[in-house]
């Protein structure tokens, strides 16, 4: 999970991984999308790649790239504790005001 963590950190690789959710693209079209040289996003992918977040497929003399779901797996089961603690208070909290309400309710008839 660290890997992952680390290779999504930088906003560039972000954006990649954004632009390839839906669709295969090569190198080109995603340096397209930047500010930045061929290599920086070379590199970029490459790290993404490493940690496992995007498959790479040659065809011909293009690589593209496409994002790898399973890659996420780990942080998504991290996340979703914290996520799932919160879904409970918060449906704690919304029953403890419902019961508040209808006892409010009861009085004021």
């Amino acid at each position: 999970m660290d890997t992952t963590l680390a290779a999504i950190v930088e906003p560039h690789r972000r954006e990649i991984l954004r632009l390839v959710q839906r669709e295969e693209l090569p190198a080109g079209r995603i340096a397209a999308h930047f500010a930045v040289s061929r290599p920086a996003i070379s590199q970029h992918l490459r790290v993404l790649r490493e940690a496992g977040l995007l498959t790479e497929r040659r065809e011909g003399t293009k690589r593209l790239y496409r994002v790898r779901p399973e890659g996420f797996e780990d942080i998504a089961t991290f996340v979703g504790e914290f996520w799932d603690a919160s879904l409970a208070r918060l449906k704690a909290e919304a029953e403890r005001q419902e019961l508040a309400r209808r006892a409010q309710e009861g009085t004021d008839a």
